[in-house]
């Protein structure tokens, strides 16, 4: 099964959260926050949202920063996604 947004929204996989410091100090699971950084798996077509036109300026395999609180978690197939809007998207991390 595939997930094909609609609209301006992206589809994004959460990269894994990091389990030791800088320093070397091993985090347990219950305090590690989770990265809003995330690879786009799919991205909509764009086009007339709200009366603007919206041009997508993600592609699919880039990484990204998203807004903490943004988007909506899926799970398929054993798999955890989050649609976002793209206005939700901070930065492409190159």
């Amino acid at each position: 099964m595939k997930l094909s947004p609609l609209g301006d929204r992206v589809v994004l996989k959460q990269l894994e959260a990091e389990e030791t410091t800088k320093s070397g100090i091993v985090l347990p699971g219950s305090s590690q926050e989770k990265p809003q950084e995330a690879e786009v798996i799919a991205v909509g077509p764009g086009g007339v949202i709200d009366g603007k036109e919206v041009k997508m300026q993600v592609e699919v395999g880039q990484k990204v920063i998203y807004s903490k609180y943004a988007g909506t978690e899926v799970k398929l197939e054993e798999e955890e996604y989050i649609i976002v809007k793209q206005s939700d998207i901070l930065a492409v991390v190159c």
